[in-house]
């Protein structure tokens, strides 16, 4: 799509810079206003790992999950610059095209609480006002005056204001469950958002799982207007097969991950081969994740306020808390040693593949998944290689049943940045009731339900 038919078109253009363990990216993506469509308009992805290292006098407000030490500013220039370079390189102004932008960050593991996670909020935000960013649009409006006028027709502020609900799923009461609550957020609208561009209702109820270095994601019910948030996920993801290859000695043996492994063609496991697969998945912890536990999969999580929500945490650990990423190095060299990138990659394909199963088997067993719930997936670790062609063909529920028979399956790519742009109309008010994200799949559009439960609530703040 050209700059030129953003401007005159029904076009509202948002800018999504995520800071993640292993790359910082920012993904412009575009939606017309008048059905719903998105487009990704230029993504800009550098490695984190190449983030300054702290000067003199910089304070060191956590590290990422393989150690790169983080300060408040050089998080703040490294948004910015990537931030900048993005918006030139797709030939657009800052201030005439970009409506919004929303940050969000990976980079949890490296925190006590999940309460720490604000300083890297911050930074994030800092680094967006270093770029020229202006405050108001990285905020919600609350009138339609605040919006540039060639959107103000588009929005519904004056019938409807934003309470927190996004792409029609609110989320848990206390947002302190997971230290990146807000991916699960993004990636749930994203990949909603996706689905629906392409032609699927991928509404509630639905899962959606994040396989970025951390795993991140939600489980919704079919509640109206808006749908809860009965499930989370933490821990890892990605890291699982970073770890594999750095133990193959394909990559750098601290800082290297998977996506520095030039593509390979995989291939289908032989029986032999697949008991590969299984001495890994004894290493790995996937399970509803115990009370009591601060951190699970090195994320800090909170238990009890996962339970006061109602929400039930499950997880995805190497050992525990990633004593176990070690362990997995060894067995990526012997993999390595028995038959190389291709089967090591294979490999990795066909465990990525079962960690999602299993997540899967643990909501069924905690009651969280109905007949009708979707399940949606994006992120590095599981969106390439032959991993979507396997989930399509092998997935199956806890009765043995193949998923794809009777429910939808969506694999998606960046489906954090397309969460960003839906994020950003739902701050604004800008839906499309022909093309509805919220309510439940099959139904009408919850704008009047919407308008129904607004006037019962007295105070805006409260959902």
């Amino acid at each position: 799509m050209s700059t030129a038919s953003l401007r005159r078109g029904p076009f509202y253009t948002v800018a999504s810079v995520e800071l993640g363990n292993s790359t910082t990216k920012c993904v412009i993506v575009s939606t017309n206003l008048k059905t719903g469509q998105m487009y990704e308009i230029y993504k800009e992805v550098r490695l984190t790992r190449g983030v300054r290292p702290p000067r003199e006098q910089e304070k060191v407000f956590g590290a990422t999950l393989v150690g790169i030490p983080l300060t408040r500013e050089s998080v703040t220039e490294l948004v910015r610059d990537t931030l900048l370079s993005a918006v030139r390189k797709a030939h657009l102004n800052l201030e005439r095209d970009i409506h919004f932008v929303v940050r969000s960050t990976g980079v949890t593991a490296g925190f006590a609480t999940p309460a720490e996670v604000g300083e890297m909020v911050k930074a994030l935000a800092e680094g967006c006002l270093a770029a020229g960013v202006p405050p108001r649009k990285m905020t919600a409006s609350m009138s339609p005056d605040n919006l540039p006028p060639g959107i103000r027709d588009f929005t519904w502020l004056k019938k409807v204001y934003f309470d927190g609900a996004v792409a029609g799923s609110l989320p848990p009461s206390s947002t302190a469950i997971v230290a990146n609550e807000m991916e699960g957020e993004l990636v749930t609208a994203g990949i909603k958002g996706a689905a629906r561009s392409a032609g699927v209702d991928f509404r509630n109820p639905v899962m959606t799982l994040d396989f970025g270095t951390t795993l991140a994601g939600r489980i919704t019910d079919d509640s109206l207007p808006y749908s809860k948030t009965i499930g989370s996920f933490a821990g890892l993801a990605g890291a699982i097969p970073d770890a594999l290859v750095r133990g193959a000695g394909l990559v750098d043996p601290v800082t290297g991950i998977v996506l520095d492994v030039p593509p390979q063609k995989t291939h289908h496991l032989s029986s032999n081969e697949y008991s590969w697969v299984d001495e890994i998945e004894q290493v790995l912890r996937i399970r509803r994740v115990p009370a009591g536990a601060r951190r699970f999969g090195t994320v800090p999580v909170d238990t009890g306020a996962a339970q006061e929500s109602d929400v039930v945490l499950i997880g995805a650990d190497a050992g525990v808390n990633g004593d176990g990423l070690k362990s997995l190095e060894k067995i990526g060299a012997a993999i390595q040693a028995e038959g190389g990138v291709p089967l090591l990659m294979s490999v990795i394909d066909a465990v990525q593949a079962h960690i999602v199963e299993r997540l899967v088997a643990c909501a069924e067993e905690d009651g969280l998944l109905s007949p009708h719930t979707s399940l949606g997936l994006t992120g590095r670790a599981i969106t390439t290689g032959r991993k979507p062609r396997l989930l399509k063909n092998e997935l199956r529920s806890v009765d043995g049943s193949l998923w794809t028979e009777s429910r939808n399956l969506v694999v998606v790519e960046d489906g954090l940045a397309m969460g960003a742009g839906v994020a950003a109309r739902c701050m604004n008010s800008l839906g499309t009731p022909k093309n509805p994200l919220g309510g439940r799949k099959g139904d009408s559009c919850i704008m009047a339900l919407r308008m129904k439960h607004q006037r019962r609530v007295p105070d805006h703040g409260d959902t």
